[in-house]
């Protein structure tokens, strides 16, 4: 039996709210009337429609966590059971931009190795092919383009 779940929530508005709980249903009732966080309290009703279970709360908690510092674009790839797609939402701009600085071919081993930080506690495949990790990296690099700095008047 699970002693700790991760869940996410749809709300009324569209956003998702991650939490995790030793009891599911009594934290969804708590959500459904407004006694959970203020996140949901103002964006009910609010839909459940992720759960992983956990057989420790801690490893709940980290798992929450760890949602939370998702993009909306690798949490709804969570939430469809497209983990095949989780590695690639796993990078930041800056490494895209740090990859295409130098002005060299990105390392494949060091993408890799950002790339699968935390795989462990997801169910998203251990290792990237040195070509497909190129080819994500040279495809963001051809979609991005760096920020302009604001115009300073002093």
């Amino acid at each position: 039996m699970a002693k700790g779940c991760t869940y996410i929530l749809e709300c009324s508005n569209g956003s998702y709210y991650s939490g995790s709980t030793k009891n599911l249903e009594k934290r969804l009732q708590q959500h459904q009337n407004g006694e959970g966080a203020n996140h949901t309290k103002k964006r009910l009703p609010v839909k459940l429609v992720y759960v992983e279970e956990f057989s420790r709360i801690d490893e709940a908690f980290y798992r929450e966590k760890q949602i939370q510092g998702w993009n909306r674009k690798k949490k709804e790839a969570l939430i469809n059971g497209e983990h095949n797609k989780l590695p690639e939402l796993s990078l930041a701009y800056r490494d895209i931009v740090a990859s295409g600085a130098s002005g060299t071919s990105t390392a494949p081993e060091a993408s890799e190795k950002h790339l699968n930080t935390g795989a462990s506690r997801t169910s998203a495949p251990e290792n990237l092919s040195s070509t497909g990790t190129s080819r994500i990296l040279r495809q963001a690099q051809c979609d991005t383009q760096a920020p302009e700095e604001p115009n300073s008047k002093g």
